[in-house]
């Protein structure tokens, strides 16, 4: 599924985990979700794991996550907390 994400947006949290191997895209995003609650998160990940790991995290969480792959290496979500 693909989304776009407006750069001029205030509403969104970037979460920058391009180059790190899981888990930390996935514990970056628990920090950000536990500071900043009811706010929209895009993560952005060159971790194939985070796929699973992140859909899986949200999934019982009950948070709305949307996925994209734009590249071999790289994947974004877009989170609603």
């Amino acid at each position: 599924m693909d989304f776009k994400v407006s750069e001029n947006s205030s509403a969104e949290i970037i979460i920058d985990a391009m180059g790190k191997p899981c888990p930390m895209p996935l514990l970056m995003l628990k920090k950000a979700l536990k500071n900043n609650s009811g706010k929209i998160f895009l993560l952005k990940s060159s971790d194939p794991h985070s796929q699973q790991d992140v859909s899986r995290y949200c999934q019982l969480h009950a948070l709305d996550c949307q996925q994209s792959k734009v590249s071999d290496y790289e994947y974004h979500y877009l989170i609603e907390s």
